[in-house]
């Protein structure tokens, strides 16, 4: 993984997407294990 940031602003910009990716992820995670914790109780 050769990335090589020029400016600052390369820099911010890609940490950026990185970040909105993982939170995007972690809600799918949430959403998912909320789905699994509510079907138990429908028996």
């Amino acid at each position: 993984m050769d990335i090589i940031f020029y400016t600052l602003q390369d820099f911010l910009t890609h940490t950026k997407a990185v970040i909105y990716i993982l939170i995007i992820l972690t809600l799918f995670a949430l959403a998912g294990f909320w789905s699994f914790l509510t079907a138990r109780d429908e028996d």
